[in-house]
């Protein structure tokens, strides 16, 4: 108790409250990880200037300071073996720093004088800004349809809000982007009484009020919190697929769910998650049925939170929270004449667990499969703070320390009492990504059959209940289908 009134007083001399600050002593650690939340995302930026937030961030950690050019940064940091850099989502900005303790002297002011003391060099903003445009107009459309494919479903679900528009923007929007707009942006939300610090491993209390005392050099002013919105109901199945020359069909579906971590809802909700289709596990459901059983493709996961970079990572990062997310179904490409095919036996699998709910021996082995595999979401000491910065955005008070004790209060009636109330088959929002689409387009409204042949053999029951899914109504009205080309996506 005494340390907390002492810590208490070193805050409150350094002029900020305890709110403000969120320290993980782990002093085995040699080194120290420093994360500062400013509580700032896409969901602000103006209309027509989508991609803001996100250029303005990446100007200060991609950036030159009023000190240092972003060339002489990048000298200062090599001999650290260190770097910094930022993470900007819907809600949360969020610069990452870590550094070996016997080089904390050497980095800290630099890592807060790229937030307090931007350069807003000219030719650091047109450099940044042309590799945001590049990552828009080529990257994210033709190099990766699985980040295409993730983006355009959550435009595609939250259409006509403030989520709707990829946080890196759209692409006229990031063209009319000025440095002014940036310099503004940054005077109105980067401010001292707009962020969160975060510090892990070898810290002590002089650590703590030298990074505080930094950070106060940031202007002084409360940000607006952004206004709440309601997102359109679907209507039935709806269905975007964009035209692209592609050997196969990179697939997103699923709908918005109210479920946040803080709710008693969210532990049944990620057991199921798990077993229907854990990310990157050979053993979940609907891994079993379209790659295991067919071969179809390289994996099928589930979510109930929003899961950034999927394709490279494991297991999620943190500081991605979103009062908004959704239950999605990813399908990782699958060859386009199996399109149809896969997408009504993955509805099919849905509308199963819906229906009946989970078994008894799912629901006990998924159970104790996840007693031992949250303990890899957060290795580092970095990541374990990610998530304590995510427990005050949720107001939960140690989701990782808690998870276990969670799990064994949980109750199979619970989980599909969860699964009856918040999960649903019969409206949601899909969005493929393939050639010929408008012969795709037909083929749904029409419910043609979409019977599949393999290579190698497959077992009788498995051609068995092929035959079933080959046939599994959609009923997919003829104006739930939007057609789009790949390249007049993202524009504006």
């Amino acid at each position: 108790m005494y340390g907390m009134f002492v810590a208490g007083l070193l805050l409150l001399a350094c002029g900020v409250s305890s709110r403000k600050l969120i320290v993980l002593h782990k002093p085995q650690d040699p080194t120290v990880s420093i994360k500062v939340w400013f509580q700032v995302g896409s969901q602000y930026d103006p209309l027509g200037k989508e991609g803001l937030a996100n250029l303005c961030a990446r100007l200060l950690a991609e950036g030159g300071t009023k000190r240092h050019s972003y060339e002489e940064i990048l000298d200062l940091l090599y001999p650290m073996a260190a770097s910094y850099s930022v993470t900007v989502d819907k809600e949360m900005t969020v610069f990452h720093g870590r550094v070996h303790a016997d080089h904390l002297d050497s980095y800290l002011p630099l890592f807060t004088q790229a937030i307090c003391e931007p350069g807003f060099r000219r030719e650091d903003f047109e450099r940044i800004k042309s590799n945001i445009l590049n990552e828009l107009e080529n990257l994210l459309r033709y190099g990766n349809d699985e980040a295409f494919g993730k983006e355009a479903f959550f435009q595609f679900v939250f259409q006509g809000t403030p989520y709707s528009h990829p946080c890196i923007g759209l692409i006229e929007s990031v063209k009319s982007i000025t440095l002014e707009d940036v310099q503004t942006f940054y005077r109105n939300y980067f401010t001292f009484d707009n962020l969160v610090i975060g510090l892990g491993g070898k810290v002590d209390k002089k650590l703590e009020k030298r990074v505080v005392s930094a950070l106060q050099n940031l202007p002084s002013g409360k940000v607006k919190v952004a206004s709440s919105f309601q997102v359109k109901p679907i209507q039935g199945l709806e269905v975007l697929l964009i035209e692209k020359e592609t050997p196969s069909t990179a697939m997103s579906l699923g709908f918005p769910i109210s479920v946040l971590r803080n709710d008693r809802d969210f532990m049944a909700l990620w057991l199921f998650r798990s077993w229907f289709g854990e990310h990157r596990n050979s053993a979940s459901h609907l891994y079993q049925v379209i790659r295991e059983a067919r071969g179809l493709n390289y994996g099928d996961y589930a979510y109930i939170e929003y899961f950034p970079n999927g394709w490279m990572y494991r297991f999620p990062s943190p500081n991605f929270a979103r009062h908004h997310q959704v239950f999605e179904i990813w399908i990782r490409p699958v060859p386009n004449e199996t399109a149809h095919f896969v997408l009504r036996a993955v509805l099919r699998e849905l509308q199963k667990v819906v229906d009946q709910g989970m078994s008894k021996e799912n629901f006990e082995r998924t159970k104790q499969f996840l007693k031992k595999y949250y303990r890899n979401y957060a290795q580092t000491t970095e990541a374990q703070l990610g998530y304590r910065l995510d427990d005050r955005f949720y107001g939960t008070k140690d989701f990782l320390k808690d998870f276990s004790k969670a799990l064994d209060r949980l109750t199979l009636e619970e989980v599909n009492s969860a699964i009856r109330r918040h999960l649903q088959y019969k409206n949601v929002k899909i969005v493929m990504i393939t050639e010929n689409a408008e012969k795709l387009k037909e083929a749904l409204v029409n419910d043609l059959p979409s019977p599949i042949t393999y290579t190698t053999p497959k077992p009788p029951e498995v051609l068995a209940e092929d035959q079933e899914i080959a046939k599994y109504p959609l009923s997919i009205p003829e104006e739930n289908v939007t057609v789009i080309k790949a390249e007049d996506m993202f524009v504006r």
